[in-house]
């Protein structure tokens, strides 16, 4: 029969259409169920995150961090450590304040004196003005000399309220690199786990399959077969807790290293190259030079001791200059007629008087004696807040070295454990493929290597964290 040369396009067309109605109705039904309502506000409020990660898993490679690039992203984004940095800078500025407040200051003011006249005296009606208008154009400077100011103690206390904020800022810094430390590594061993846990459960499967082919051979029982299906679903379980292990791990330094919570990022696994662990008599030494806990209780009895020389300044007099330069006249001008006397005619108007104050304490209720006793207060727990810290100091310095010496030590039996165990398993199989063990044999060398790796990982970050708490007290080494 003949065949119509327009069919071919007449169908494409068709089919065409039939596509281009069906959008357009799942575009509607869409639409549709996204009117206002509970689900379209979890919608709204699930999308930015959706966006974001749609964004990280499919634009952006993932970011690969090391320890150094974890801690310097922490300090960044860790408001705990930004306020101590923001304590320090406030600090900064007070000592620039108190240095300020010694010296002499000078201020300029200008004012326009307007008196209601009374139609009789030039005047006008205060009597504490000399004419209807009074222009002032001042030059003020300013000086103030008390105890305090022969003593620097308001100066030198802001400075040891300085030393004070930056020691905390630095126990601040320190404690920030302990917790990075440890969710950075704890995401390595959660990561190291999480293989060993998918091997275990590839070592399980192999099992189980090896036992199958045996009993199909009549070389086993049933009951081994039964023991292997019990031992696959276990490590599966276990290869599941693994993985969630991992993702909990990684969102716990997430939430540290990132203003996003961006969760698209590597961390490189370092645990193998641990460093070394300096002599006791070197980390003492390092300990005494550069403990911040210690600058600390120094600095606050320092700032106490100011506190009282200030309180014990009160009870002296103190003696203030004013040098005001400048016009005060009834015009703007450096030369004009007073109002009072016109027949006196131009005269000058620049010029300048002093006015010195002596302020001498004499009655306060009592308010100066219990200033004087607070600030002795203060200086006297200072005191014992010092002799603490050293005390603690040295009791943590020990404990710290002793967790780290421990930890480094047991670094080598966990390796080696772990290494046997993996030969053990080798061992174990082959003597099983052979009828020369039992089935329990083979699942105690599967587990025995389970936990000698997991504990192999969970040891070296052991270590990396003894030295992350020893470095709270002796810094970096």
């Amino acid at each position: 029969m003949p065949t119509d040369p327009h069919r071919f396009e007449r169908l494409k067309l068709t089919v065409q259409l039939i596509v281009a109605l069906c959008l357009t109705s799942a575009a509607a039904a869409g639409q549709s169920g996204g009117a206002a309502g509970p689900s379209g506000t979890l919608k709204a409020q699930l999308a930015p995150s959706a966006k974001s990660a749609a964004s990280n898993s499919n634009q952006d490679a993932p970011l690969t961090l090391t320890l150094e690039d974890a801690l310097r992203r922490a300090r960044m984004y860790s408001p705990q450590f930004q306020a101590a940095v923001t304590a320090a800078k406030m600090a900064r500025e007070n000592v620039v304040q108190s240095r300020a407040s010694l010296l002499p200051s000078a201020d300029y003011t200008m004012q326009d004196l307007t008196t209601q006249g009374n139609g009789i005296l030039p005047s006008g009606r205060f009597v504490t003005n000399d004419g209807v208008h009074v222009y002032r154009a001042w030059g003020v400077f300013r000086q103030t000399i008390s105890a305090d100011t022969f003593t620097l103690a308001g100066y030198r206390r802001a400075t040891a309220a300085e030393d004070l904020a930056r020691a905390q800022q630095q126990i601040a810094r320190r404690g920030l690199n302990v917790t990075v430390t440890a969710a950075y590594y704890g995401l390595v061993v959660a990561e190291r786990q999480y293989t060993t846990a998918q091997q275990s459960r590839d070592y399980a499967r192999r099992s189980l399959n090896v036992s199958r082919e045996l009993e199909k051979g009549g070389e086993v029982a049933h009951s081994d077969v039964i023991t292997f299906e019990i031992q696959d679903n276990q490590q599966q379980q276990a290869f599941h807790e693994a993985k969630l292990a991992m993702e909990n791990a990684r969102l716990n330094l997430a939430v540290l290293l990132f203003p996003d919570f961006n969760q698209n990022f590597n961390v490189v696994d370092d645990l193998d190259t641990s460093p070394p662990l300096p002599t006791l008599v070197d980390a003492m030494n390092m300990a005494a030079a550069g403990n911040p806990e210690v600058r600390t209780a120094m600095a606050a009895l320092r700032e106490s001791r100011y506190g009282v020389s200030q309180a014990r300044a009160a009870f002296l007099p103190t003696l203030s200059f004013d040098v005001d330069y400048g016009i005060e006249a009834n015009a703007l001008a450096l030369r004009s007629r007073a109002s009072a006397f016109p027949e006196a005619g131009k005269l000058p108007n620049l010029g300048f008087f002093v006015t010195a104050t002596l302020s001498v304490p004499v009655w306060h209720w009592g308010a100066t004696f219990s200033k004087l006793r607070q600030a002795e207060y203060q200086r006297r727990q200072a005191r014992a807040d010092l002799s603490f810290a050293q005390r603690q100091v040295l009791k943590n310095l020990y404990s710290y070295y002793n967790e780290a010496r421990t930890a480094r030590a047991e670094l080598s039996t966990l390796e080696s454990s772990a290494n046997l165990a993996a030969e053990g398993l080798r061992l174990n199989t082959l003597r099983y493929k052979a009828g020369d063990t039992t089935v329990l044999d083979l699942l105690n060398a599967e587990n025995t290597l389970t936990q000698a790796r997991n504990s192999y990982a969970t040891g070296l970050a052991r270590y990396r964290l003894a030295l992350a708490n020893l470095q709270t007290l002796t810094g970096s080494f």
